[in-house]
């Protein structure tokens, strides 16, 4: 028996809200500043060439995704460099809302694999995000508590 089996509340929930919001503030303003990379190989790539710039991997799949076999393998690879390299990680539910907040209002252009994108900070300039810092200490919290890749679910507005 758990502590929340006694006290009849879920505590998770109560850390869920602030974070999925800090993602989403995150990511919005990621894009905003240039330091949002947004798909599976644009993100290999950019991991290849500058790895250290990487402050945070986000890797968003749905039920329906959950049986892409070469996603799944793409993803274990991509958690394997991070974890390698001391990079946060997050997995997430609701690929519908990233793309709703990252839409970048260009009809004519292709789709984005919205699956796997990278938080960057650039080595000259440093970002400064209060979002980026509660995501980070999300993570460390994780970890702590034996929870390497932790999954958010993003809610639809």
């Amino acid at each position: 028996m758990t502590l929340e089996d006694i006290s009849g509340t879920d505590n998770t929930s109560k850390k869920m809200q602030p974070i999925d919001q800090a993602l989403e503030d995150l990511l919005v303003a990621a894009q905003q500043q240039g330091y949002l990379t947004v798909g599976v190989y644009e993100s290999a790539k950019l991991m290849n060439v500058d790895p250290d710039s990487v402050v945070l991997c986000l890797l968003a799949a749905d039920e329906e995704d959950e049986g892409d076999i070469a996603l799944q393998i793409h993803f274990t690879l991509i958690q394997a460099f991070c974890c390698e390299n001391d990079i946060n990680i997050v997995r997430l539910r609701g690929v519908k809302r990233l793309e709703e907040l990252l839409e970048t209002g260009d009809e004519t252009a292709e789709p984005r694999d919205m699956h796997c994108m990278l938080v960057t900070n650039s080595h000259s300039d440093v970002w400064k995000c209060e979002a980026l810092e509660e995501v980070g200490s999300y993570c460390e919290e994780s970890r702590n508590k034996n929870q390497w890749v932790p999954t958010v679910s993003l809610q639809e507005r």
